[in-house]
């Protein structure tokens, strides 16, 4: 008999475009994952509410989103991706977990405070309760992992929180979801500009996404962060440089960073050569997904089919969880 894979849950926001971080940081390990676990990834469309984004543009974002990843390589066959609006489940068991969520807690979240101190004309109770809507989008489907970044650790300690109270007040539904760790293949892709990572809220400039045409991606290379060069053979390598050959190897040929390299310890190197090596091959990485994606966003009828597929699968997982919850919380009167 084969043995049940263990379930992982993610959320993917439908705001802005992926960018390289989130393919090596992240995407390029959920792919790997459909393969060995029940993954249910959604578009965390309920999420973006809180925000009070354009009604008239949230249905563009959402699809575009949805579009990105499957060209990322999300597959619908190997791994349920929905949308979180599709599963009215999750919303109850959300009321459910706010009986057992105290203002206080919430108030001290770090996510919750950026909120404040960022939009202090918009401190919804959304906004407030926004760990328990993830806890939520998490445990209905009784997962054991969830890939998160740091800046969401401590919503997942508190979804563990949650469904321990739930489980401790009502009898055991929930196991305790844990952060899924990629260890030393959880990349961090520099920034172009030297400054940090790339990032949606940073130097868009510094910042290569995947929908990005291919005269965007030269010029941002283009202007990536170098020097004169080492004056002398076998300079220690700034960190500024490093980045520029670390991005290289994530697209380049070996022989191509070996010439680069040889050419940096002997003193010789070029760096607009470089550069513009660097841009084509990043041209030719990303030109596929970047196409691939259109396609697909083009495709309404298979977009739908994706949807509607994958909210049918999601309901049937979240509608085991919620039968049992409503049992045991005593709201099976029928």
């Amino acid at each position: 008999m084969e043995r049940a894979k263990e379930i992982v849950v993610s959320g993917i926001r439908p705001t802005g475009n992926l960018h390289l971080g989130n393919y090596f940081g992240a995407m390029r390990n959920y792919v790997r994952m459909q393969q060995d676990y029940e993954c249910y990834f959604f578009v965390a469309d309920w999420h973006s509410l809180t925000t009070h984004p354009d009604t008239a543009a949230l249905r563009g974002s959402v699809l575009d989103a949805l579009s990105e990843n499957i060209a990322a390589g999300l597959d619908p066959e190997k791994c349920c991706l929905y949308l979180q609006s599709s599963v009215p489940q999750i919303a109850e068991l959300y009321l459910y977990l706010n009986m057992l969520a105290y203002k206080g807690e919430l108030e001290k979240t770090t996510t919750f405070k950026d909120k404040v101190r960022l939009q202090p004309e918009n401190v919804n109770a959304g906004l407030l309760t926004y760990p328990v809507l993830m806890a939520a989008d998490i445990i209905v489907h009784r997962a054991m992992y969830v890939p998160v970044g740091k800046d969401q650790e401590q919503h997942l300690e508190m979804t563990r929180n949650f469904a321990q109270r739930f489980n401790h007040r009502y009898g055991e539904l929930f196991p305790e979801p844990q952060a899924f760790n990629f260890g030393a293949e959880l990349l961090k892709v520099p920034s172009l500009d030297g400054a940090g990572k790339m990032s949606k809220s940073e130097n868009q400039m510094a910042t290569l996404y995947l929908a990005d045409a291919d005269d965007v991606i030269r010029k941002k290379v283009m202007k990536a962060k170098t020097d004169a060069g080492p004056t002398e053979p076998n300079t220690p390598m700034p960190d500024y440089i490093q980045n520029i050959f670390l991005l290289m190897g994530l697209v380049s040929e070996k022989s191509t960073i070996q010439k680069f390299t040889d050419d940096y310890n002997a003193a010789t190197i070029r760096y607009g050569d470089m550069k513009k090596a660097l841009a084509e091959d990043m041209v030719a990485f990303i030109a596929p997904i970047r196409q691939k994606a259109l396609d697909i966003r083009a495709n309404e009828a298979y977009l739908k089919k994706v949807i509607d597929e994958g909210a049918e699968r999601a309901r049937a997982s979240a509608q085991q969880t919620i039968q049992e919850a409503r049992r045991l919380v005593g709201l099976n009167y029928l």
